[in-house]
């Protein structure tokens, strides 16, 4: 835990932050909480619609690490009576709401992804439903006559929608005020969110006024953006980190990366410290470092923090055996096939190296299927003999086939 006084704490806090409202709030809570010795109480909802948790996700999670380095306790909140409503926070139509079942099934993934960041001991995992599903129509009526409709459609999407008049659910304006009532429930001291949610959080300030407490501390944080360094990181785009996937994938990925998206990168993503970001930065723009070199030593940092400093160092000697020595990976994928003709793209399909023989044909036309000395195979049959080839899809796929 680190032993920091209320103003280097702020200041440890500030780091890969969009906003914080208010800070000098922020400062008070945490001359209390020392003064006390009571921690502060640290709120984020995660609504459990995706639980394959990417690098874009960890941002948050890191900042919530930050609070329980320095003592405090995090309470992770899986929304699951607000999953079955659907949030249109940051969209231009209502999300499709999820059943129970697909709820309960998303939930279970989330424990053993978050501790590997967040620490246990300082983790409440906590679900919205344990309260809001107690709350009677009374209740909800009260809770609503907390705010006005004209308020709510201050909200950006909420506007444009309202001025193109298309149509806004009903409880849809509702779930900002569901979202601030688990603040209330929870009695947060801060909540933290992407700066998609700011206009929810905000909220929360305002509805905990109305029942009579102090108003939580709202952070946000920035939105990641993917391997592409144009869209924000997102599975259904493909330009993720899973926070589950192998080392040497992890490791590839992050090689991939460009030299101007990695600083951004070790910001968000790494503790270490801001000003020797900066000089390395300094020292790659004037030669003295190579940004290979540099970026390495990030895709190592990163995953040591989901798998160990041993998977990362195999990872990176992996890489720079396959990549830069061209030499086959020690651990890929076998087949075994009969002697013949063989259609490319239905043993590419049947194995679960494409989704489809049409993808698989893409790939084959593209040049992207080759042999290990580097020829690219733009025939889709292709005579195998008894013995061994090595194949490779793309940059980072291999495997190997067997004849029989």
């Amino acid at each position: 835990m680190k032993k920091l006084s209320p103003e280097e704490a702020l200041e440890y806090l500030r780091r890969g932050t969009v906003d914080m409202v208010e800070e000098k709030e922020l400062l008070g809570k945490l001359k209390r909480a020392q003064e006390t010795g009571t921690p502060l109480r640290i709120k984020a909802g995660f609504d459990p619609t995706a639980p394959d948790l990417h690098l874009g996700h960890t941002v948050l999670l890191r900042k919530m690490r930050h609070f329980q380095d320095l003592g405090h306790e995090v309470y992770f909140l899986i929304g699951d009576f607000t999953a079955r409503i659907g949030d249109p926070s940051g969209r231009s139509e209502t999300r499709p709401p999820l059943t129970r079942e697909q709820v309960e099934e998303n939930a279970k993934t989330y424990a053993e992804q978050v501790f590997k960041i967040l620490d246990p001991e300082r983790t409440k995992v906590v679900f919205n439903s344990e309260w809001m599903s107690k709350l009677t129509a009374e209740d909800f009526i009260r809770l609503c006559a907390k705010y006005t409709v004209a308020r709510m459609l201050e909200r950006d999407d909420f506007k444009k929608r309202f001025e193109t008049h298309r149509p806004i659910a009903i409880h849809e304006l509702i779930y900002p005020l569901i979202q601030a009532y688990d603040s209330v429930a929870l009695k947060a001291d801060v909540e933290l969110g992407g700066t998609d949610q700011l206009f929810n959080l905000l909220v929360g300030r305002e509805i905990q006024r109305e029942y009579g407490q102090e108003p939580q501390v709202i952070i946000t944080v920035p939105i990641l953006e993917g391997l592409d360094g144009v869209q924000k990181m997102s599975k259904s785009l493909g330009n993720y980190v899973g926070i589950m996937e192998p080392p040497q994938e992890m490791f590839g990925k992050l090689m991939s990366i460009s030299d101007d998206l990695m600083w951004r990168y070790y910001e968000l993503l790494t503790d270490i410290p801001l000003d020797e970001v900066e000089r390395l930065k300094q020292a790659v723009a004037e030669g003295r470092e190579h940004p290979k070199e540099v970026k390495k030593r990030l895709a190592m940092l990163i995953v040591a923090q989901f798998h160990s400093e041993a998977a990362a160092r195999e990872a990176a000697e992996e890489f720079e055996r396959v990549f830069a020595r061209k030499e086959i990976p020690k651990d890929i994928p076998e087949v075994e096939v009969s002697p013949g003709v063989i259609w490319l793209p239905q043993l590419l399909k049947e194995k679960g190296f494409t989704k489809s023989t049409s993808e698989a044909k893409r790939l084959i036309t593209q040049g992207a299927v080759k042999l290990m000395d580097g020829e690219a195979l733009r025939d889709e049959n292709f005579e195998f003999r008894p013995g061994e080839y090595y194949f490779r899809i793309g940059k980072k796929r291999f495997f190997k086939v067997k004849v029989k």
